[in-house]
């Protein structure tokens, strides 16, 4: 299941007084989020063009233009940044993939037991998370999502192979 948008960033708030924005990007690097060329928000009603200024503290600063002054910006804030999957470029090879692009995909254990679905990718500072809802219900579970956790991603065959560390 591969979404047609992927959402690239999300503006956190005003930077100054002259109508920057803060973006806190899900892209390779921060710099990237202006790559891109014009982004939309969720609705897909409103088109953002962002010019980067610099990075600093691993979020993108970017004057986006028609915003002029410090409440235009933080007007914004809260605003998800999306761009049509078509838009990005193809996976150079086959051990690179965009997270968006595991979602939906089952996960299995490396016995080949199913555990459910991948739910969502996090990244909450720390290191990226992978979710798993459970095929029969209840609470979903979390992975560190590295190499040792989940040790194969096939996407031909829709699924990710999950070897959850002792005590998960």
């Amino acid at each position: 299941m591969c979404p047609s948008r992927l959402c690239l960033g999300v503006i956190a708030g005003a930077h100054g007084l002259r109508g920057a924005v803060r973006i806190k990007t899900f892209t390779t690097g921060p710099e990237a989020i202006a790559g891109y060329g014009p982004l939309e928000d969720a609705a897909g009603s409103r088109r953002f063009a962002l010019r980067l200024t610099r990075v600093e503290k691993g979020a993108a600063l970017v004057q986006i233009d028609g915003i002029e002054d410090r409440d235009a910006a933080e007007a914004l804030k809260g605003v998800e940044l999306f761009l049509d999957r078509a838009a990005l470029p193809p996976a150079e090879d086959e051990e690179e993939f965009y997270h968006a692009d595991l979602v939906g995909l089952a996960a299995v254990d490396t016995d080949g037991a199913r555990l459910g679905t991948v739910r969502a990718l996090h990244d909450f500072g720390a290191g990226d998370l992978i979710e798993v809802l459970p095929d029969e219900g209840g609470q979903p579970r979390v992975f560190p999502f590295t190499r040792e956790a989940v040790p194969k991603i096939d996407l031909a065959a829709g699924a990710v192979t999950i070897d959850p560390p002792e005590g998960l």
